[in-house]
């Protein structure tokens, strides 16, 4: 019998073994799982029914969250604190108010603010309606005396129009400038980031330290990150005390506990979305961390202040690998600048 008749077969059985053996459990990991795509956002966050989205309502959000006029001194805006130069928040450790006045929380994004059920660090605010005139009435903050900004809105043709074209018999009142806010800052979404494309099929949209800081971030026996940084907009919508050392501090900051007196908030704050984290420096609350390496590395040793923490917030015992391999992967949330944003 020829010896290629032989050899044929054995090179015939061994591609057959090969292309049936299993990717091993490393080859799998660099690759989406079936679970991982629970971290695809929705195309658009949920709306309101009586504050649906239309072009008109959007576009005069849009106006009126860049409009310093809507403050007492007529050089505050909505983008003031939310600038899109800052990831929609404004690179400060606190934010700033009326006359430079340093307030006691940092600005939070308002990128993907359509998609959380409940809003501000302690929050005290249910929805994006509800909350959208809070910095303009507040004396802290824009400090904007309401009947003398309708009664100026009212009388500025170009708003008068816009008003009437985004809600059509409906008064220029605190209900629509608040649905009109709204429904623009649900426009501002982060969907199409490096981990984004990766889940969507692109093998090289992030790369191997990227995909193994993803699964450190959602290992319960390693980084546990994904406890409260859930799929799909890494948040749980929920409180937490994470240790931070100003809670050590003579009267702390007691967050959600101010609104809600049970003794496991104290201390705890929302947990902010991480879609576009490497935009929003400083971090935490009270702007108290510089980078993501130190963020990651306050979780690693379990916080600081161990009083009233959230039961969440144990050591890691991460290598230094591990840190930076969590901390690229963080990177890898950043949704390009010449993204489109718009809900799509």
């Amino acid at each position: 019998m020829p010896l290629s008749r032989l050899v044929a077969p054995l090179f015939a059985l061994a591609f057959a073994l090969c292309a049936g053996t299993p990717a091993t459990a490393a080859e799998v990991a660099m690759t989406p799982t079936k679970d991982d795509m629970k971290w695809l956002l929705p195309k658009t966050p949920p709306s309101p029914a009586d504050n649906q989205p239309s072009a008109a309502r959007i576009e005069l959000g849009k106006q009126l969250f860049f409009d310093p006029r809507l403050s007492s001194e007529r050089n505050l805006s909505c983008a003031s604190c939310h600038s899109p130069l800052f990831g929609w928040s404004d690179g400060l450790p606190t934010a700033k108010g009326f006359k430079s006045k340093v307030l006691g929380r940092a600005s939070p994004t308002v990128i993907n603010s359509g998609y959380t059920t409940i809003q501000m660090w302690d929050g005290r605010r249910a929805t994006l309606e509800d909350q959208a005139m809070g910095p303009m009435e507040s004396m802290d903050e824009m400090a904007m005396n309401l009947e003398s900004l309708f009664t100026w809105l009212n009388s500025n043709p170009s708003y008068k129009a816009a008003f009437a074209k985004a809600y059509p018999g409906e008064a220029i009142d605190k209900t629509t400038t608040s649905k009109a806010i709204a429904s623009y800052e649900r426009t501002l979404i982060s969907a199409d980031s490096p981990f984004d494309h990766w889940l969507r099929g692109d093998k090289k949209a992030m790369n191997a330290s990227q995909i193994r800081g993803f699964r450190l971030f959602t290992d319960p026996a390693k980084g546990n990150c994904a406890a409260c940084h859930s799929a799909p907009n890494f948040t749980d919508n929920g409180f937490h005390n994470i240790g931070l050392a100003a809670y050590g501090q003579p009267n702390p900051d007691v967050g959600r506990f101010a609104i809600k007196p049970i003794a496991s908030l104290k201390g705890a704050f929302k947990t902010p979305t991480l879609r576009d984290i490497a935009l929003t420096a400083p971090y935490f609350h009270d702007g108290s961390a510089t980078t993501l390496t130190e963020v990651v590395e306050h979780y690693n040793k379990g916080g600081v202040t161990k009083t009233d923490l959230s039961t969440n917030i144990k050591p890691l015992n991460l290598s230094a690998d591990e840190v930076k391999d969590l901390v690229l992967f963080l990177h890898a949330l950043t949704t390009p600048p010449d993204a489109d944003r718009a809900a799509r």
